[in-house]
Parts: structure tokens; sequence; C-alpha cells
């Protein structure tokens, strides 16, 4: 592609004959294709903004019709004995897709707001080592934002189909159309296999695994500034732990990937799932962090970081131990997958 070019035709018959009526280069000449992944990349954060958006939409039904529906009585009694039953917000597994939405929704809201401000540093900063580093940032995010945040809109619209019950099923209330919508956001804009071969082939292995440690660092940042919060303490350690338990994934893949380059291809998907429940783990733990220190100081509005508190926590014993499974299948090899010829893969 030797470069970027906008045409403008004055006639049907001038663009069906090649004659466009005026051209201008976009950016330098030789250099198109870098034009071409310039708007791919915004392309991509964007996609991984509609997801976040859908999940935002369906947590907020799910929330709504959780007090609306009643259905059953708590374990612990009635909450409601003037009704004919509680509302499904009382039963714990409703709690525990509602809390899988909320940490979803809430961390990912932190992910691409840090995301947001690498992008205004990388534009603005006066310092041009600090603009390098905002760059080298958003690199290694953009396939985090775009893929784990669309395959994070997939569960949450389809927990709020779950939480609606029959009537999630039908256009009435509208989930389900949220999860048609999502499921669009893994495929355009470059596959999510295709996002997670760039994460672990370009972005990893490219840079010999400089900007996984690049984003440890910034991650370590984070941690020692909420150091002295006892309020978060264990979350601080326990993330710690997950940042040498990713160090010890990446040089593992590396070593393998250079005795059969299959490997890389066989764990790109779980290595980026390992690492998009890693980087929102960051995300909450700044959120904790930061909700803890204002509750301290006794900020207004104290129930809505006691929640933050509380939804932190969650994440951490319920969400982010999903990395060892993603861990174990990362490292089963490609064998498993390619071992099988493709004519054994039919009907019979």
């Amino acid at each position: 592609m030797d470069g970027c070019y906008l045409r403008l035709y004055v006639h049907e018959n001038d663009r069906i004959h090649g004659q466009p009526a005026w051209e201008w280069l976009l950016g330098k000449a030789n250099e198109g294709l870098s034009c071409m992944f310039t708007m791919m990349n915004h392309a991509r954060l964007g996609v991984g903004l509609q997801g976040q958006g859908l999940s935002e939409l369906a947590w907020q039904a799910s929330i709504a019709y959780a007090n609306d529906r009643l259905q059953g009585r708590s374990l612990t009694g009635p909450k409601m004995p003037g009704k004919p039953a509680d509302p499904i917000i009382v039963h714990p597994d409703v709690r525990r897709m509602l809390l899988t939405q909320k940490a979803f929704v809430e961390g990912g809201r932190v992910l691409c707001f840090l995301t947001g401000r690498e992008i205004d540093s990388a534009h603005m900063n006066p310092d041009a080592t600090a603009r390098q580093r905002s760059d080298d940032l958003i690199a290694f995010l953009t396939p985090i934002v775009k893929a784990f945040l669309t395959d994070v809109s997939m569960e949450v619209t389809s927990l709020a189909v779950q939480i609606h019950g029959g009537h999630g099923f039908i256009r009435e209330t509208g989930v389900e159309q949220l999860m048609r919508d999502a499921r669009i956001t893994p495929i355009y804009e470059g596959t999510n296999g295709i996002q997670a071969l760039d994460l672990l082939g370009r972005k990893v292995f490219g840079t010999r695994g400089k900007s996984q440690q690049m984003m440890v660092g910034r991650i370590r940042e984070t941690i020692a500034e909420f150091s002295d919060v006892k309020e978060v303490a264990e979350l601080s350690a326990e993330l710690g732990r997950r940042l040498e338990q990713w160090d010890k994934l990446t040089l593992e893949l590396g070593m393998a990937a250079m005795k059969n380059p299959d490997e890389a291809g066989a764990a790109a998907t779980d290595y980026l799932q390992f690492s998009g429940y890693v980087c929102l783990a960051w995300c909450w733990l700044a959120a904790a962090g930061e909700a803890a220190k204002r509750l301290a100081a006794g900020a207004e509005g104290p129930d809505f970081y006691k929640a933050k508190l509380i939804t932190a926590r969650f994440y951490f014993d319920r969400l982010l131990p999903r990395v060892d499974a993603h861990a174990a299948a990362a490292r089963a090899g490609a064998a498993g997958l390619m071992d099988l010829p493709a004519e054994h893969f039919s009907f019979s």
C-alpha cells in the first residue's frame, strides 16, 4: 500500500471508470498501511466501548427486574411478609449473577477510563518519554479492551437474559436484543482470536516481553500507591501474586513458541483472558484503594464507597480465580489442537 487516499467523484460514471474528480493523500506516501492500522486501532477501542455500553444496559435492566420480580421467599425468612413473595434479589444465586455483572461493568469502566487517560497523555503530555510510554501502554491495552470487554459483554448480557428468566427470551424486555447486539462485538474490527494473536505474538513476543513487563510495572505502581491502605492489603498481596504468575506464564509460553510457532496460536486466547482478568483486578484495586481513602476522610455518600470495597472483594474472590483455568489451558500446548488430522473432523 503506497498511500492512503481520499477520493471524491462528481458522477457515478467517474467511479465506474476509475476517474476521480479530486484526490488527496492522507498522511505520508508509502505509509498507507500505517494509516489503516491507526484507523483500525481506534475502531477496536470503539468496539470495546460498545461491548462496555451493552454490558451497562444489561446490568441496569437486570437490577430493575431483580428488584421488581416476586418469586419465592428468602432462605433466611420473608423479607416482604406483606407481599405474596420476595423479590428475586434476595436469592444468593441471583446476587451472584448481579454482582458478576456489577464487577465486570464497573471494572470495565475503569479500564476504559485508564486507557483514555493514556491516549490523552500520548497526545498532550509535554514529556516526550511519557508520551512514548503512554503510546506503548495503549498498544498493549488495545487488544485487551477490544477482546476482553466484548467477551465480557456476552457473559453480562447472557446473565441478563437468565435473570429475567422466560421474560428474558422474548422481545418485550429488550435484554435478548442486547445479547444479540453483543454477539457481533467479538467479531468485527478484528475477531477476538486475532486480538489474542496480536497481544501474544506482536505485543508480547514481538517486544521480547518488554510490553508485558511495562504493564506489570504500571500495575505495581498502583499496588505501591495503596500499600498503606489496610482495607485493600489482601487485594494488593493477591494481585502481586497474580503478577508473578503472569510473568511465569509469559516466559513459559515464549520458550514453547520458539520451538513450535503453533504454541503461540494455541495459547493466545487463554493468555489474553488471563491478561484481561489481571488488568481488571488492577482496576478494582485502584477503585477499592481510592474508596477506602475517601471513607477514611469522611466523604459524603459512604454507601457508594462501601459498595466499591464489597464488589472489589467479590471480584478477587469469585472472578479473578478464573485465571488459574486459563493458565492451565494455555500451558496445555498445541498438540491437543493440531494432532487430529483435518479429515477426522467429520460427522461420523
